[in-house]
C-alpha cells in the first residue's frame, strides 16, 4: 500500500501564505496523478487541485484559482513531493487538507473522490485573525 504524508498546515492570518507538502515516492508520482482535497467545517470534502504525472495541473474550486499553485519537486533524486502553495489566504480556506493518489495509473486528474486512494492523514489549515 502506498502511503502519502501531508505536512505544512498551521494557523495563519488572512492574507498570509502556506506551503503544503504531500510526500509519496518518485515511483508513485511518475505513474499517478496526485490531488489535493479540502474538508472545511460543515462542508463536504471537495477537490482543490491536482497534478498529473506529466506535470499538468487542475484547479477545481473557483475560490482558489489564482491563489494556489500545485507543483512537484523537480530535483531528480528528491522528486517525491507534491506541493500546494497557498497565497493570500482567506478564512474560507480553513479546513483539513488531504492528498490522495489516483487509483488508476496514467489517468488524468479528476475531482471525484472515489477516483482516489491512499489518502494521507490530513493537515489542518486555519486562517484567522
Amino acid at each position: 500500500q502506498v502511503q502519502l504524508v501531508e505536512s505544512g498546515g498551521g494557523l495563519v492570518q488572512p492574507g498570509g501564505s502556506l506551503r503544503l507538502s504531500c510526500e509519496a515516492s518518485k515511483l508513485v508520482l511518475d505513474y499517478y496523478a496526485i490531488a489535493w482535497f479540502r474538508q472545511s467545517p460543515g462542508k463536504e470534502l471537495e477537490a482543490i487541485s491536482c497534478l498529473t504525472r506529466n506535470g499538468g495541473t487542475e484547479y477545481y474550486a473557483d475560490t482558489v484559482k489564482g491563489r494556489l499553485t500545485v507543483s512537484r519537486d523537480n530535483e531528480a533524486w528528491t522528486a517525491n513531493t507534491v506541493y500546494l502553495q497557498m497565497n493570500n489566504l482567506i478564512p474560507a480556506d480553513t479546513g483539513v487538507y488531504y492528498c490522495a493518489r489516483r487509483i488508476e495509473p496514467y489517468k488524468d486528474c479528476s475531482p471525484v473522490t472515489t477516483d482516489y486512494a491512499d489518502w494521507g492523514q490530513g493537515t489542518q489549515v486555519t486562517v484567522s485573525s
